[in-house]
């Protein structure tokens, strides 16, 4: 089995399946780093908030623009964002748990392939 031409197609069938989930796991986990970095950038900005005095001006971007808010509103607006972001997370963290899991159950499967094929190549009697 020197090249990948010489594997059974069911073998090629599970690593390919192997290489999908991987890429799948890493694309969750950029994902969910994105979100955890956006929420710690909306904790900063509510404690930046906090900080202020109601008859301080605050301003939101609204695109290219800089927009004049209601202190209330952006601290609701970015709590918000924070609980939607925490939920996001936790569900890229049930998706990252169930394609580990699959990527396990694949590799043992392959595994077990493999020795398989080794266990038929071997001469009788050793």
């Amino acid at each position: 089995m020197s090249t990948e031409q010489d594997l059974p197609p069911w073998l090629k069938e599970q690593l390919s399946r192997l290489q999908q989930l991987q890429q799948n796991l890493q694309a969750i986990m950029m994902q969910k780093q994105q979100i955890e970095i956006e929420i710690v950038e909306t904790d900063k900005a509510i404690e930046e908030l906090k900080k202020t005095q109601e008859s301080d001006s605050v301003f939101k971007f609204a695109g290219p623009l800089l927009i004049k808010t209601n202190k209330e509103d952006i601290e609701k607006e970015l709590t918000e964002k924070k609980e939607l972001a925490n939920t996001r997370v936790m569900v890229l963290g049930k998706q990252e748990t169930r394609v580990k899991d699959n990527l396990k159950e694949v590799e043992n499967k392959i595994n077990q392939m493999v020795q398989g094929m080794q266990g038929q190549s071997k001469p009788p009697g050793t």
